[in-house]
């Protein structure tokens, strides 16, 4: 258990920064970085949100992984995954205002250095202390104060170590699902606006407090990346509003940057690597809500392919980018990553600095309203038993499609006129 740091703490000393400068140093469009030990990665659902039914989930034991983290890291090997992403799941970590127990965060620490595997961090992943929502006036500073305390906690940990952290994990996803629907606390209807703003204002003096305690920090962006057209013989409104809609998926990243709302402090210099979560429902048409279809026979020719959403991103950016999250569920799995595999070996084809794609979750989970379903939407299952954690066993296809994906994306050869661009 931690109390409240100092405002001015930092970590670490100028000489541990000297020493792992190349490579933590933040974006520089001339010298892009990657810090990532593999292109492939797997994500745990770490979700401590509260639900729609207004009850506290934990998923990080749910699944099982907090009891089997040592053979879930070793379990990745057969995939050459090195990279993970994980949560420190706020809620459970400062039950008290300013009060923080680390505990269990040290436990996955502790795990990934037995197993050499890298670890992301989310820092707010859909779920927060009972006594806060975005919208209130304490929600920013209790944020920042989370962030300063994390760093502190790392960096007495792991001092040579490149940290990279998602502050909040898809603000606009969380603004819409809490804001819009009554998904989540706040559980409101017609405030998604508001819940953005101020998920992003934390989201700033978030970033802020971890580069003043370590200027060294990698900041990851998680965003959906989503396609909104108009419906069939459209009238020039829903060409419109489709096209406002669109361009909306990118407000929070443009806040952060400064961009937009500049009053919250957003700088250019936080867009460092811009993560977007990909599924296979991420494009649809308004104001129907008709879901395109990624896999028919004949394909809708408002569907965009995955490569160039993210040459939109990138023109739109210009900066490193990682499919943060992608998946399927049930049995068109196989058929999901081999169409994964070749967009990314065509986005990396074109120069695009495309630095990983995250299995996400590599093991599987259930639903956050309805416990009793899970998806299958893993490269491993999960046998759910009375007397302990949840089993694992391999989907033997889906492994087999995921392994022809990184195949394929490794032969992938960018263009010499971007080599440089595409680490």
């Amino acid at each position: 258990m931690s109390s409240r740091p100092s405002v001015g703490a930092t970590w670490p000393a100028k000489n541990v920064l000297n020493e792992r400068a190349a490579a933590s140093r933040p974006y520089d469009p001339a010298k892009p970085m990657n810090p990532f030990q593999s292109f492939w990665w797997g994500g745990y659902e770490c979700t401590d949100q509260l639900n729609c039914f207004g009850n506290r989930v934990d998923f990080l034991p749910l699944t099982g992984h907090l009891q089997k983290l040592d053979e879930d890291y070793a379990a990745l090997g057969e995939f050459q995954i090195k990279t993970v992403r994980e949560g420190i799941r706020w809620a459970f970590v400062e039950k008290t205002p300013y009060q923080y127990d680390f505990s269990t965060v040290r436990t996955l620490l502790d795990a990934g250095r037995r197993h050499g595997i890298q670890q992301i961090w989310d820092l707010c992943h859909f779920g927060y202390p009972d006594d806060l929502t975005p919208l209130h006036p304490h929600f920013a500073g209790r944020f920042a104060a989370l962030c300063r305390a994390f760093v502190d906690f790392y960096r007495a940990a792991r001092p040579d170590d490149v940290l990279i952290v998602t502050p909040i994990n898809e603000v606009s996803f969380m603004s819409w699902l809490g804001g819009d629907v009554r998904g989540t606390s706040p559980y409101c209807v017609g405030q998604g606006w508001e819940v953005k703003y101020g998920l992003m204002r934390a989201y700033i003096e978030g970033v802020a407090a971890l580069r003043e305690a370590d200027p060294t920090i990698r900041i990851l962006t998680t965003e959906p990346l989503i396609n909104i057209v108009a419906p069939p013989r459209p009238i020039r409104r829903h060409v419109h509003e489709a096209r406002q809609a669109h361009l909306n998926q990118f407000q929070a990243v443009d806040i952060l940057g400064g961009r937009m709302c500049p009053e919250l402090g957003g700088r250019e210099e936080y867009l460092d690597i811009l993560g977007f979560n990909y599924y296979y429902d991420n494009q649809w048409a308004l104001p129907i809500y008709e879901s395109l279809g990624w896999n028919d026979p004949v394909m809708d020719p408002r569907w965009t392919p995955l490569r160039k959403l993210l040459a939109q991103v990138h023109r739109r950016y210009g900066r490193p980018m990682v499919v943060t999250e992608t998946s399927h569920p049930g049995a068109d799995r196989p058929i999901w990553w081999r169409k994964i595999g070749e967009e990314c070996a065509a986005a990396r084809r074109a120069g695009l600095p495309l630095w990983g794609v995250c299995a996400y979750p590599v093991i599987d989970r259930p639903d956050w309203d309805h416990l009793d379903q899970w998806h299958r939407s893993g490269l491993w299952d999960a046998e759910l038993r009375p007397d302990g954690p949840p089993l694992r066993h391999l989907d033997a296809a889906t492994a087999e499609a995921f392994k022809q994906a990184q195949a394929v994306v490794a032969a992938a050869k960018p263009r010499a006129r971007r080599l440089a661009m595409s680490n």
